[in-house]
């Protein structure tokens, strides 16, 4: 199954400076829309499918989206504790609570809680990188293109870029190279220069090796090395 959408915002048009908080949970919400758009096409197989992320099917990683949109920072700090600090426990923990006895139920929960405008202790545009990258992990393996908006891409590639892998970034991944995209005015970083689209680049440093081959440029090779 292939079929394509197109993204775009909601909000009123984004001026110069930092768009203000309400922005950014419109941009948040509409692809949380288009999600549960995309996931309304698709058969209970193609639910059971592998995602790009490692050990979840789509159906996992719709329920880390459910868990994630739950998130508070009160809920977080509590549940990191029972989970005894393991951020990866604390996740599977999160998808076992979430994950419904069927894809619809799932996807309706999903729908409950597209609306939430709550997060756990770290910065805003964090919401918006676990809907692109999540969205690809459910939508690359199905055959099912995206086109976002690209403040939605180019905003989480930057915060990816900045934040250390220990609070699950690549600041240490792409030190030493040179990200530059082709559809996109944005560039950072010092070295040897990897190019592509923003969204294969948010991709390749957040560990989705599947985008790597999308890239090219001197830095290629030091990336690769280094995902």
């Amino acid at each position: 199954m292939s079929f394509r959408r197109t993204g775009g915002l909601t909000s009123r048009t984004l001026g110069e400076g930092e768009p203000v908080e309400a922005d950014v949970w419109a941009m948040v919400h509409v692809e949380r829309a288009a999600m549960i758009d995309d996931l309304a096409r698709l058969d209970d197989a193609q639910w059971e499918e592998p995602s790009l992320c490692a050990g979840w099917t789509v159906h996992d990683v719709v329920a880390h989206l459910v868990d994630t949109a739950r998130a508070t920072r009160l809920g977080f700090v509590a549940g990191l504790v029972r989970a005894r600090f393991d951020f990866h426990r604390l996740n599977a923990l999160g998808v076992e609570r979430e994950r419904g006895r069927s894809p619809r139920e799932t996807l309706e929960r999903l729908r409950e809680v597209a609306s939430r405008r709550s997060t756990p202790p770290a910065p805003l545009d964090s919401r918006l990188v676990e809907e692109v990258v999540h969205g690809e992990d459910i939508r690359r393996p199905l055959g099912v293109v995206r086109s976002y908006p690209q403040e939605v891409v180019v905003r989480s590639m930057r915060l990816q870029a900045r934040t250390p892998a220990a609070f699950g970034g690549a600041k240490e991944l792409v030190a030493g190279v040179r990200l530059t995209a082709t559809d996109a005015d944005l560039s950072i970083g010092d070295g040897p220069e990897v190019r592509g689209s923003a969204l294969s680049l948010l991709l390749a440093i957040s560990g989705r090796r599947v985008a790597l081959g999308d890239l090219d440029g001197p830095g290629t090779a030091t990336l690769m090395r280094a995902a």
